[in-house]
């Protein structure tokens, strides 16, 4: 490749990572205030002021993580003068859950809904997003903390299927599930130790299926309430399927009975 065309690029790719910050306490407090889609605060450790107490106030009471972490990461992520505030904004709008519902009911569809709790792997993300989209799912919900966001990788990892399906942040996975009960829902987890088959569950009614992270799966409030509980049958050593694959075969499972 041609030195200039090669820099060039470089350029444009560090532009696109710089265009997806917004650097500086005050200028995270007004991106704050003004409703923007921020996944994520990152700050200093060390630093105090009347400022940085500020943004913490503004903060509390929202869905955004503040980070305390060391300079240097700052420094990594950019080379402007952050002045150790760094806000990592969302490549898309988040939707709300209880808008999406109503409206999906309105439409006339019979829903079905994808919970990830606590999936921090940005590449499985971007698989079961592509998944997702493919398979007719009507949103995808994420916590606010503790997990994945809608980040660039997230974005080129599903194929651009995050662009166009609908990503709502909640406080809490458990209490998403909780309102999706109540609103006609059958919430569906997929864990290893399960009795029942996948294919033994219905999928033709108003569905929402729990997945959990790559590590601690499902967590157990959000277990508890749960309609179902299915597993994926394994004959191999490993004793389940990466996240982004269970995914395929559990939505696949629900399409196959829709159709």
């Amino acid at each position: 490749m041609d030195t200039h065309l090669k820099s060039n690029n470089n350029r444009r790719q560090f532009d696109t990572e710089q265009s997806q910050m917004i650097f500086g306490t005050r200028a995270v407090i007004e991106a704050v205030q003004a409703g923007k889609d921020v996944d994520k605060i990152l700050m200093r450790h060390d630093l105090q002021g009347d400022l940085s107490r500020e943004l913490f106030r503004i903060v509390k009471g929202t869905n955004i993580p503040l980070q305390r972490v060391p300079q240097e990461k700052l420094d990594r992520l950019t080379r402007k003068n952050h002045q150790g505030v760094i806000a990592l904004i969302s490549a898309v709008t988040y939707r709300k859950l209880e808008d999406m519902v109503p409206s999906l009911y309105e439409e006339g569809k019979i829903p079905l809904i994808v919970l990830l709790d606590g999936v921090t792997d940005v590449r499985n993300f971007g698989a079961i997003a592509r998944t997702c989209e493919c398979a007719g799912v009507d949103a995808i919900v994420i916590p606010a903390h503790n997990s994945v966001s809608v980040n660039a990788d997230a974005v080129k990892t599903s194929a651009g299927a995050l662009l166009t399906l609908p990503v709502c942040k909640e406080a809490s996975i458990t209490e998403a599930i909780r309102f999706l009960k109540n609103c006609g829902y059958k919430v569906i987890a997929a864990m290893e130790k399960a009795k029942n088959n996948y294919t033994t569950v219905d999928y033709t009614m108003p569905v929402a299926l729990v997945l959990g992270g790559e590590d601690r799966g499902i967590s157990f409030d959000s277990l508890r309430i749960c309609d179902e509980l299915v597993k994926i049958p394994v004959a191999g050593n490993i004793a389940s399927l990466n996240v982004s694959a269970a995914a395929a075969v559990l939505l696949y499972e629900a399409v196959k009975q829709r159709t």
